[in-house]
């Protein structure tokens, strides 16, 4: 299974790309939407639409998995970022795929074990259960961390922190 997850933002959409095989998840490919500075929001939708549409078309995933928004102390920018979401959700109906959508501690939990673990807990954990030798952004990371939570909920063989457990353990 071929999974895309997302970690919406306006500045940078991050993306990834992976592959679930039995209780294996691989890394495949990942990235970042950047719109141009200073366009106006409805464009910025737009390049962030196409851009995952692209993605979509060239990796031909199974499914597509949403980031819920995290509601910070501005409600113009939980809104904002309810809007990028929003064009996420669509951009999978739209090609036809799966679509899922996972709250940030839901995330957490699933690939660290604790739903209040730091951006540097589920980036230590996404690149070791991927193998990752490369740092990736945290756009990227967090990206990771979606669609691994998602190949693991869809496999239903428990968290990626079992998983980990299981390999390191024997």
């Amino acid at each position: 299974m071929i999974v895309i997850g997302v970690d919406p933002g306006t500045r940078r959409t991050g993306y990834a790309v992976v592959e679930g095989r039995g209780d294996r998840v691989f890394f495949v490919h990942s990235g970042a939407l950047c719109p141009p500075p200073g366009i106006p929001f409805h464009e910025k939708l737009k390049f962030i639409y196409e851009g995952l549409r692209r993605v979509v078309a060239e990796y031909g995933p199974d499914e597509i998995a949403v980031e819920d928004v995290f509601v910070k102390a501005n409600p113009r920018v939980a809104l904002n970022l309810g809007h990028v979401r929003g064009v996420a959700l669509l951009a999978g109906a739209l090609s036809g795929i799966g679509v899922a959508e996972y709250a940030p501690r839901e995330i957490k939990r699933a690939v660290v074990g604790n739903g209040n673990a730091s951006k540097d807990q589920v980036k230590f954990m996404v690149a070791a259960l991927l193998g990752l030798a490369e740092d990736v952004s945290e756009d990227e990371s967090d990206a990771l961390a979606v669609a691994i939570t998602h190949i693991h909920r869809m496999a239903e063989e428990g968290s990626p922190v079992d998983i980990l457990h299981k390999r390191y353990s024997r």
